[in-house]
Formats: C-alpha cells, structure tokens, sequence
C-alpha cells in the first residue's frame, strides 16, 4: 500500500481570483490531501499589507474550495514551523521565491527532512494587488 502525499501551501488569499483558483487545482493534483494555510491579519499587517476581505472570511472561502481538504490558520511566515505541526510531504510556493536566498536557506532545510517543494508560476496578469489598484483607480476616477 502507498503512502498518502500530504501536500501544504498557504497565502493570503484575498479577493479569491483564477491564480488562487489555479494554484490549489494544480498543488491537488499532484498530492492526496491539500491543507491550507489562510494568512491571518496579523500576519498580513506584519507584511504592511492589509487585506480588503476580512481573515474569516478568506478561510471561509478557500474552505470552500473543492480542492481544498482542510485549511488552517497561518500565524506565522515559517513553513518549516508549520511542516514540524503537519509533515507534510509536498510544499507548494509561487515561483517568485525561486533562488531567493531565503528560499534557498528553506529548501535545504526541507531537503533534510525528505520534503519537495514545488514552484507553481503565478498566472499572468492576475493578483490581488492588481485587482486592489484597479479598482482604487476605478474609484478615484469616479469622484
């Protein structure tokens, strides 16, 4: 009997958009179970962000996804923290941290541990920052 893949990703996921959409379809087809990381506010406020959808309601969302088995509340920016709760065999990441040297640093501490970390490319011309500033400059027209 094989093994299940037990595969993690995580991200903010505000305004939900096809790159969200696309991310969590491609990381299930290549794991058994997916569980993810929802960036809590805290977090995303550490990143002098802030999201537009309220944390509730992004988990509520990506919980809701047919690809999704679970989703956790991320707390912090360390996925090796969260492999120690979860041993997960598979990480998924955007390929904008690909041979960044925090990256490089974190996929050899994942190679220790026997865990694969696959770069997904993020889908072009879609991100909540760009719906974000479209939609600012859609309301700044407007006044």
């Amino acid at each position: 009997m094989s093994k299940m893949v037990l595969g993690y990703t995580s991200g903010v996921y505000d305004l939900f958009h096809i790159g969200h959409l696309n991310l969590l379809k491609n990381a299930k087809g290549l794991c058994d179970k997916l569980i993810v990381g929802v960036s809590v506010d805290k977090l995303v406020e550490y990143k002098n962000k802030r999201s537009v959808i309220p944390f509730e309601e992004r988990i509520e969302i990506v919980r809701n996804i047919k690809y999704v088995d679970a989703v956790i509340p991320q707390e912090e920016l360390d996925k090796f923290k969260m492999w120690e709760k979860l041993h997960f065999d598979i990480l998924f990441v955007g390929d904008d941290w690909f041979q960044t040297p925090s990256w490089q640093e974190m996929e050899e501490k994942f190679n220790k541990v026997n865990v694969r970390v696959v770069y997904f490319p993020y889908t072009k011309g879609t991100s909540s920052t760009l719906i974000n500033q479209t939609l600012e400059n859609l309301r700044n027209h407007q006044l």
